[in-house]
């Protein structure tokens, strides 16, 4: 028995990673692809500096779980939202708005839709990484000076040493008989370190912990009763250089910051106190006469017929018989459920108050939308102008034609 205990010096050299073998074109990467999952192989990858069509097929590598993993996701997504907004609007904290319902589905879409793609997103991210085995700081293959040429212009193969069949001499027979441009054996990185930088490993535990005190803040926040006002995160917004009302203000002679009304100042909504001008009422009753500021002209009239044009005779007709090109459009269409607009010459509308025309054209009547948002007031009485002239063509005589203009007549 020997009495020498010195320890024996460890070898120094690499281990064999794996056999690399260089191509040419992806024809010739497919083919040795083909040939190496043939043989049996199950730890060897194919490089390329673009895809390669066929290359999964020659390679056999089966469909990924990936898609399965996000559907999956974005499901979990769904359903987290709208529990959580289930919980908190109809369950734990119910509010009535308006008599609107306390849950329901549009209202909570958005949420749904955004908790949905972010969950759906993380996962597949995190789920491409983790499959395919990254992040991988350092690979043997960074060693080998021509695998750069791997993101230009050549194909590569390499079957790892740690594979079960992988026997050295069988293995590189195998990729001489697939006529490689140039083979080359790859030796475990022994340069790269096997621990992370200890910087790093600080720098992770540093920001772990700051990522912690917001949450911690928060929780004590939750538990706990201050005296203290709430911290102004946003001070722009909480703290905006103005005046506010009640308060002093060293640039005016008063000292105020709230400013008195200037003269003449109408209050919103008061401005339309005239009932004859904007509602056509005169007292308790419908107005028979126009407002003094409609000027009785004939530009009026004028501007009456070009806003009847665009806004009535649609469905009311250019000469006001209910038969504009709307209704001529839903009769050959034989719709049933379609109504006649009124004939402006019945003898009910002749003899109806203009301030009750000017109603009708404001508010609505019947199937009749309300059209006060689009036409002004002075527009609106132009156009009931323009109706009584035209309700006045209808029951014309030869005698309100001028004497001048009679010989024009046919």
């Amino acid at each position: 028995m020997s009495d020498d205990h010195t320890p024996k010096a460890e070898s120094t050299a690499p281990e064999l990673h794996g056999i690399l073998a260089e191509y040419d074109t992806p024809d010739q990467l497919i083919s040795a692809a083909e040939k190496v999952r043939k043989a049996g192989f199950e730890k060897w990858d194919t490089y390329s500096p673009f895809p390669v069509h066929g290359i999964d097929a020659a390679m056999g590598i089966k469909m990924t779980i990936l898609p399965w993993l996000t559907l999956g996701a974005g499901l979990t997504g769904l359903a987290t939202a709208i529990l959580m907004q289930w919980w908190m609007n109809a369950y734990d904290y119910p509010w009535l708005i308006s008599g609107k319902p306390i849950w329901s589905i549009p209202a909570n879409v958005p949420i749904m839709f955004e908790l949905t793609v972010l969950f759906s997103a993380i996962t597949t991210l995190v789920g491409m990484l983790m499959l395919n085995n990254l992040p991988h700081p350092a690979h043997p293959l960074d060693h080998v000076k021509r695998f750069a040429r791997v993101t230009d212009d050549k194909f590569f193969l390499l079957i790892q040493a740690a594979d079960g069949k992988f026997d050295e001499a069988d293995t590189r027979a195998l990729i001489d008989s697939t006529q490689p441009v140039a083979v080359e054996d790859v030796m475990e990185d022994r340069v790269t370190p096997d621990t992370m930088p200890k910087p790093l490993v600080y720098a992770l535990v540093v920001v772990t912990a700051a990522a912690v005190v917001p949450l911690a803040l928060a929780v004590k926040a939750r538990h706990s009763k201050t005296e203290k006002p709430r911290v102004h995160l946003i001070q722009d917004m909480d703290s905006q250089p103005k005046y506010k009302a009640q308060r002093e203000n060293p640039i005016f002679a008063d000292g105020r910051a709230d400013r008195e009304a200037l003269p003449g100042t109408v209050p919103v909504g008061h401005l339309n106190e005239d009932d004859h001008l904007f509602r056509g009422r005169a007292g308790d009753a419908w107005a028979r006469t126009f407002p003094a500021q409609i000027e009785l002209s004939e530009e009026t009239i004028a501007r009456g017929k070009q806003r009847f044009g665009i806004f009535c005779a649609p469905c009311h007709g250019q000469a006001g018989n209910g038969d504009g090109m709307v209704h001529q459009r839903a009769d050959a269409l034989g719709q049933g459920g379609w109504i006649q607009p009124s004939n402006i010459n019945q003898d009910y509308l002749r003899t109806m108050p203009v301030g009750e025309l000017f109603n009708s054209i404001t508010n609505g009547v019947r199937n009749m939308p309300a059209y006060g948002p689009q036409i002004p007031p002075e527009d609106r009485w132009a156009i009931i102008l323009y109706v009584r002239a035209l309700q006045r063509s209808q029951q014309g005589t030869l005698n309100d034609v001028p004497e001048s203009e009679r010989g024009s007549l046919k």
